[in-house]
């Protein structure tokens, strides 16, 4: 299946970065003035280092072989032509230089193997930069290199393997033509050392044509791939130069010279796709990270949505469960306690209706949808808490005292939601006094106004206190130090706190005990 034509897996629809092109300029520069530096000297005759081309051709062959395999490997992925044309190039690069190592002259043998001539090499280095030329050339004519996607249907192997084919029995016809059929090329080399005239002939149509897809690829849509290719092409253009129409002689300045500016032309894609993959394969990472990280927060929505509904209907579901009993000692009586039944039955239809607000408390909590907010008298929360939690605290033997603010303002807020938060600190109050004896069970609640812009609720135990050093992580998700806790009661109360802009704190009570301390703005 072919990917879409931005998928920067080709890099054909990857617009280069500034930073990019600002390299490609420097590498072109540095190629530029390296060539100019060396065109006065490029004539000056040195040693004979036969051992030194076969070298550099292995490192080509390496190079040339390993970004074919990957411009393959991604013509695959994405059907594009032009990147077959590209790949079928570079492994035409790769083969031709085998035989050209081989036939090089003084290298292997005096003339070189496979029956070569002294002119051998010489057109073999012309077919290996030819062959590179048109299929740049054929890589900027195809409509994809121009942002027109234009990709067949099926499988790329059968094309790819049609293209290792063609290339190979070509690299091999060439390589014949350049050995056993040398008569049927006229000579390049005078003597052993001297380059025949015909030479710049030969070479000027290379360059014309690699001169050509210079200007193929610049008048193209502009794309990582091209942006380099035009380098790597000026590289070609340069090495040509160089090594054949600037000298007379071989080993020549010049005629080494131009041998590091074909290990340019080489590897400068290569190192190109390494490391657009390297940054791909980062980008992917992070990607699957990220998605990782969500996945894990939806879970960790759902899970605390469902804890958080488990945790706050566990409370008024055990009141119904005290209460009923309770219905059922009055009713078994003789005769019958009818008062006390029915305010047990108003008790549990009352802590019902808490269930049904808490379901939507919990609701509103994880929505995105705005909050219903209405005025809210904190005194009037205080006391319906206090009602709400009334069979709790009498059935484990906790003393009230309620210190009310005169003259409160009300604040704004969801009315559900505040309520809940107040349950859930009296009803942990309520559960850290069962650690002492019944005669020190007392909770108080205080209203009050803090200075000219916040409403105080504070909620006094007399409990242990709280460790200190649990005292910064006690409103932390999950943290708790009930065996059975969820630790989601308090991380819940914060947030629903600071949703209504508020602040929801901790401190130690004297002599012992805990202070919870919930601020809230007021409406003026």
């Amino acid at each position: 299946m072919a990917l879409p034509e931005s998928d920067d897996a080709s890099l054909l629809g990857l617009a280069p970065s500034p930073r990019q092109t600002r390299w490609a300029i420097l590498v072109a520069g540095a190629l530029v003035v390296g060539f100019g530096a060396l065109i006065p000297i490029s004539g000056t005759p040195l040693s004979a280092l036969n051992a030194v081309f076969p070298s550099l051709d292995a490192i080509v062959l390496v190079t040339s072989l390993v970004t074919a395999v990957l411009i393959f490997a991604r013509y695959s992925i994405t059907r594009l032509r032009p990147l077959l044309v590209l790949a079928s190039g570079y492994l035409f690069t790769a083969l031709i230089v085998i035989p050209h190592a081989l036939t090089f002259s003084g290298a292997f043998s005096p003339t070189g193997l496979l029956g070569a001539t002294v002119s051998t090499g010489s057109w073999l280095y012309i077919f290996w930069h030819a062959g590179f030329a048109v299929a740049v050339l054929g890589y900027a004519a195809f409509p994809e290199a121009n942002g027109r996607r234009s990709t067949p249907p099926g499988t790329g192997l059968p094309a790819i393997a049609a293209s290792v084919a063609l290339v190979t029995a070509l690299v091999c016809g060439l390589a014949w033509l350049a050995t056993a059929g040398n008569a049927l090329l006229p000579p390049l080399i005078a003597g052993t050392t001297r380059l025949s005239s015909t030479v710049t002939y030969y070479v000027s149509v290379v360059i014309v044509i690699s001169a050509a897809a210079l200007v193929a690829l610049a008048l193209a849509k502009r794309s990582v791939m091209n942006l380099w290719l035009m380098v790597a092409t000026l590289a070609a253009i340069l090495e040509l130069v160089l090594s054949g129409l600037l000298p007379s002689v071989r080993f020549s300045l010049g005629f080494y010279a131009g041998r590091i500016f074909s290990l340019v032309t080489a590897s400068l894609i290569l190192i190109v796709l390494l490391a657009e993959t390297t940054q791909l394969h980062v980008r992917l990472a992070r990607s699957n990270l990220r998605l990782r990280r969500e996945q894990n927060n939806k879970l960790m929505t759902v899970e605390a949505m469902t804890a958080s509904i488990s945790h706050e209907l566990g409370q008024p579901l055990a009141a119904i469960k005290l209460t009923a009993a309770a219905l059922e000692r009055f009713l078994a009586q003789v005769p019958p306690k009818l008062p006390e039944a029915r305010d047990a039955v108003a008790d549990i239809a009352a802590t019902s209706g808490r269930i049904v607000e808490t379901l939507r408390a919990v609701r509103s909590l994880f929505a995105k949808a705005a909050l219903v907010q209405e005025p809210i008298d904190l005194n009037e929360l205080v006391l319906a808490t206090l009602r709400l939690m009334d069979t709790e605290l009498k059935s484990h033997r906790v003393a009230t005292r309620v210190e009310l603010g005169p003259a409160l303002p009300p604040t704004i807020g969801h009315r559900g939601q505040l309520e809940e938060v107040m349950v859930n600190l009296v009803h942990n109050a309520i559960e850290a006094m069962d650690a002492v004896t019944e005669e020190r069970r007392v909770l108080t609640l205080r209203t009050a106004r803090d200075g000219g812009d916040a409403l105080v609720v504070e909620v006094v135990d007399s409990g242990p206190g709280i460790d200190p050093q649990a005292q910064d992580e006690i409103f932390d998700p999950f943290f708790t130090t009930k065996p059975q806790g969820m630790g989601l009661g308090l991380a819940i109360c914060r947030i629903i706190v600071e949703r209504h802009g508020g602040r929801l704190s901790s401190a130690a009570a004297a002599p012992h005990g805990a202070i919870f301390r919930m601020a809230l703005p007021f409406s003026a």
